[in-house]
C-alpha cells in the first residue's frame, strides 16, 4: 500500500518537503529518511530537483540512500533523462552516494553533458558505478574532457581520474603529449595529484601550463 497516497503521517511529511521553510523540509526529508518507506521514493527524488537549499538536498539524497535499491535506482535512472540540470545532477550524485553497477549505462552517456554541474556529477558517478575491468576505458573517455573549463571543473575531473588508480595513467600519459597546451597542462596536473594527493592543484596546473608553454619549471 502506498502510505503517500493516504492522509497519515507519512503523507503529511511529504507535503512538508515543500514547506516554505528549509528547515523544516530537512526535518521532513530526515524523518522520511529514518522510516524508510520505499512509497516515499518518487516524492523524494521529485523535491531533488527543485529544492533550492543545499543542505536540504543533500538530506533528501541521504533518505533515498536509506531506501532499497530496487525502489529507487530506477527511477533515479529514469530522471537522468529530465531537461532540467538541476534534476539530473543530483540523480546523479544519488547514484553516486548508492553504488548500484545497473547505472552505468546511463551514467556513461552523461559525461560530456553541456551543464557542467551535470558533467561533474556524472563523472563522480561514474567512478562510483563504473563495471569491474571498465576503469581504463573510462579514463580514456573522461580524458576527453581536459583542459577545459574553470579550475573547479578542471579539479573536478582531476579527482575523478585520481580515484581511478592507476587505471587512469595510460589515458593520462596520452593526453599529456597532446598538441594542446592546456590538455598537457591538465593531464600533466593531474599526474602530479595522483603521485601526491596532498599536493595544491592549483599549483600544480599552473606549474604544468608553464612547462607545456616554455618547456622549463623555472
Amino acid at each position: 500500500m502506498n502510505t503517500t497516497n493516504h492522509g497519515g503521517p507519512l503523507a503529511r511529511l511529504v507535503a512538508a518537503l515543500a514547506a516554505p521553510e528549509p528547515s523544516d523540509r530537512l526535518r521532513a526529508a530526515l524523518a522520511i529518511g529514518t522510516d524508510g518507506d520505499p512509497s516515499t521514493a518518487e516524492s523524494l527524488i521529485s523535491r531533488c530537483a527543485v529544492e533550492p537549499d543545499f543542505f536540504v538536498r543533500d538530506m533528501l539524497t541521504w533518505a533515498l540512500c536509506r531506501l532499497p535499491a530496487d525502489a529507487t535506482v530506477p527511477l533515479l535512472v529514469d530522471e537522468l533523462d529530465a531537461a532540467a540540470a538541476q534534476a539530473r545532477s543530483q540523480a546523479l550524485h544519488t547514484l553516486s552516494k548508492i553504488g548500484d553497477r545497473r547505472a552505468w549505462p546511463a551514467v556513461r552517456d552523461l559525461l560530456h553533458d553541456g551543464h557542467d554541474d551535470v558533467a561533474r556529477s556524472a563523472w563522480r558517478a561514474a567512478v562510483a558505478v563504473v563495471p569491474p575491468g571498465g576503469e581504463p576505458d573510462l579514463a580514456a573517455d573522461l580524458a576527453i574532457e581536459l583542459g577545459r573549463g574553470d579550475r573547479d571543473r578542471q579539479l573536478s575531473l582531476s579527482r575523478a581520474l585520481v580515484a581511478l588508480g592507476d587505471d587512469a595513467l595510460p589515458a593520462l600519459d596520452v593526453a599529456a603529449g597532446d598538441p594542446d597546451p592546456y590538455v598537457r597542462a591538465h593531464a600533466e596536473a593531474t599526474q602530479r595529484l595522483h603521485l601526491d594527493p596532498d599536493s595544491g592543484f592549483a599549483v600544480s596546473v599552473e606549474l604544468a601550463r608553464r612547462v607545456a608553454a616554455t618547456g622549463s619549471d623555472t
